[in-house]
Protein backbone atom coordinates (compact mmCIF):
# COMPACT_ATOMS: atom_id res chain seq x y z
CA UNK A 1 0.00 0.00 0.00
CA UNK A 2 1.49 3.71 -0.81
CA UNK A 3 1.84 6.16 1.79
CA UNK A 4 -0.10 9.40 1.87
CA UNK A 5 0.89 12.41 1.31
CA UNK A 6 0.55 12.97 5.23
CA UNK A 7 2.81 10.51 5.58
CA UNK A 8 5.36 11.12 3.49
CA UNK A 9 5.56 15.17 4.92
CA UNK A 10 5.86 13.30 8.85
CA UNK A 11 2.77 15.18 9.48
CA UNK A 12 -0.74 14.28 10.81
CA UNK A 13 -4.08 15.32 8.40
CA UNK A 14 -4.82 18.28 10.86
CA UNK A 15 -1.58 19.97 10.37
CA UNK A 16 -1.91 23.43 9.14
CA UNK A 17 -0.18 25.00 6.85
CA UNK A 18 2.37 26.16 8.87
CA UNK A 19 3.13 23.01 9.88
CA UNK A 20 2.90 21.19 6.29
CA UNK A 21 5.32 23.93 5.12
CA UNK A 22 7.69 23.33 7.94
CA UNK A 23 7.51 19.85 6.93
CA UNK A 24 8.31 20.38 3.45
CA UNK A 25 11.20 22.60 4.03
CA UNK A 26 13.56 20.13 5.96
CA UNK A 27 12.50 17.10 4.02
CA UNK A 28 13.63 19.55 1.21
CA UNK A 29 16.63 19.95 2.61
CA UNK A 30 17.40 16.48 3.53
CA UNK A 31 16.39 14.37 0.53
CA UNK A 32 17.37 16.84 -2.10
CA UNK A 33 19.40 14.96 -4.83
CA UNK A 34 22.37 17.83 -4.66
CA UNK A 35 23.05 17.73 -1.00
CA UNK A 36 21.93 14.06 0.07
CA UNK A 37 24.06 10.90 0.73
CA UNK A 38 21.61 8.56 -0.52
CA UNK A 39 22.07 7.46 -4.17
CA UNK A 40 20.86 9.88 -6.93
CA UNK A 41 18.15 8.04 -7.94
CA UNK A 42 16.71 7.09 -4.84
CA UNK A 43 17.17 10.68 -4.00
CA UNK A 44 15.34 11.88 -7.06
CA UNK A 45 12.52 9.53 -6.21
CA UNK A 46 12.02 10.66 -2.65
CA UNK A 47 12.23 14.23 -3.44
CA UNK A 48 10.05 13.92 -5.83
CA UNK A 49 7.30 11.89 -3.51
CA UNK A 50 8.14 15.08 -1.19
CA UNK A 51 7.44 17.78 -3.93
CA UNK A 52 4.29 15.89 -5.01
CA UNK A 53 3.32 15.80 -1.13
CA UNK A 54 3.38 19.54 -0.67
CA UNK A 55 2.24 20.78 -3.97
CA UNK A 56 -1.10 19.01 -3.13
CA UNK A 57 -1.12 19.46 0.44
CA UNK A 58 -0.67 23.22 0.57
CA UNK A 59 -3.16 24.21 -2.18
CA UNK A 60 -6.56 24.54 -0.18
CA UNK A 61 -8.68 23.29 -3.10
CA UNK A 62 -6.02 20.31 -3.83
CA UNK A 63 -5.89 19.19 -0.30
CA UNK A 64 -9.95 19.00 0.13
CA UNK A 65 -9.97 16.66 -3.13
CA UNK A 66 -7.37 14.81 -1.67
CA UNK A 67 -9.17 14.17 1.80
CA UNK A 68 -12.01 13.62 -0.37
CA UNK A 69 -9.92 10.61 -2.06
CA UNK A 70 -8.41 9.09 0.78
CA UNK A 71 -11.89 9.35 2.68
CA UNK A 72 -10.81 11.62 5.54
CA UNK A 73 -12.81 14.09 7.23
CA UNK A 74 -11.70 17.01 9.25
CA UNK A 75 -14.87 17.23 10.73
CA UNK A 76 -15.11 14.99 14.33
CA UNK A 77 -18.58 14.35 15.51
CA UNK A 78 -18.70 13.90 19.41
CA UNK A 79 -21.45 12.48 21.84
CA UNK A 80 -21.29 14.23 25.42
CA UNK A 81 -22.03 12.92 28.95
CA UNK A 82 -25.69 13.98 29.72
CA UNK A 83 -25.63 16.72 26.85
CA UNK A 84 -23.26 18.51 28.20
CA UNK A 85 -19.97 19.73 27.15
CA UNK A 86 -16.80 19.48 29.24
CA UNK A 87 -15.27 22.57 30.06
CA UNK A 88 -12.10 23.72 28.69
CA UNK A 89 -9.58 24.55 31.60
CA UNK A 90 -8.93 28.50 31.41
CA UNK A 91 -4.96 27.94 31.25
CA UNK A 92 -4.53 25.90 28.13
CA UNK A 93 -3.48 27.80 25.15
CA UNK A 94 -6.41 28.42 23.29
CA UNK A 95 -6.23 29.57 19.06
CA UNK A 96 -8.51 32.07 17.66
CA UNK A 97 -9.86 32.15 14.02
CA UNK A 98 -6.39 33.91 12.56
CA UNK A 99 -4.45 30.73 13.90
CA UNK A 100 -2.24 32.33 16.17
CA UNK A 101 -2.02 31.41 20.03
CA UNK A 102 -3.43 33.47 21.91
CA UNK A 103 -2.57 32.56 25.53
CA UNK A 104 1.03 31.02 26.39
CA UNK A 105 3.41 31.48 28.53
CA UNK A 106 6.13 34.11 27.79
CA UNK A 107 9.76 32.53 26.91
CA UNK A 108 12.79 33.12 28.14
CA UNK A 109 13.60 35.70 25.41
CA UNK A 110 10.82 37.51 25.95
CA UNK A 111 11.51 37.94 29.29
CA UNK A 112 14.80 39.16 29.02
CA UNK A 113 13.28 42.00 26.63
CA UNK A 114 11.04 42.92 29.22
CA UNK A 115 13.48 43.20 31.98
CA UNK A 116 15.87 45.41 29.06
CA UNK A 117 12.77 48.05 28.45
CA UNK A 118 12.03 48.21 32.60
CA UNK A 119 15.84 48.64 33.27
CA UNK A 120 16.00 51.11 30.14
CA UNK A 121 13.31 53.05 31.47
CA UNK A 122 14.32 53.30 35.07
CA UNK A 123 17.90 54.59 33.54
CA UNK A 124 15.84 57.09 31.24
CA UNK A 125 14.02 58.21 34.44
CA UNK A 126 17.25 58.40 36.73
CA UNK A 127 19.39 60.00 34.06
CA UNK A 128 16.52 62.85 33.73
CA UNK A 129 16.57 63.73 37.42
CA UNK A 130 20.46 63.85 37.61
CA UNK A 131 20.80 66.51 34.69
CA UNK A 132 18.12 68.62 36.24
CA UNK A 133 19.91 68.52 39.70
CA UNK A 134 23.24 69.13 37.75
CA UNK A 135 21.38 72.30 35.91
CA UNK A 136 20.11 73.32 39.27
CA UNK A 137 16.68 73.19 38.10
CA UNK A 138 14.11 73.09 40.53
CA UNK A 139 11.85 69.01 40.81
CA UNK A 140 8.78 70.33 41.01
CA UNK A 141 7.65 73.83 39.62
CA UNK A 142 6.43 76.40 41.80
CA UNK A 143 2.57 75.73 41.19
CA UNK A 144 3.15 72.22 41.76
CA UNK A 145 6.01 72.67 45.00
CA UNK A 146 4.77 71.71 48.26
CA UNK A 147 3.65 74.95 50.99
CA UNK A 148 5.92 77.43 52.51
CA UNK A 149 6.48 76.97 56.36
CA UNK A 150 4.97 80.77 56.29
CA UNK A 151 2.38 79.54 53.81
CA UNK A 152 1.16 77.04 55.98
CA UNK A 153 0.70 79.54 59.04
CA UNK A 154 -1.09 81.85 57.15
CA UNK A 155 -3.39 79.33 56.04
CA UNK A 156 -3.70 77.80 59.40
CA UNK A 157 -4.46 81.82 61.25
CA UNK A 158 -7.00 82.39 59.05
CA UNK A 159 -8.59 79.60 58.60
CA UNK A 160 -9.56 79.80 62.68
Amino acid sequence: MTKTYYAILGVTPWANEIDIRRAYRDLSKLYHPDTTQLPKDDAVEIFRQVNEAYATLSNADRRNAYDRRIQFSRFQYKTYENGVKPQKPKNLQTIDDDGLPSERPLSGGELFALLLIGATLVACLILVVLVAWLRGDRLFPEAIAPLSISALNYFTQNSL
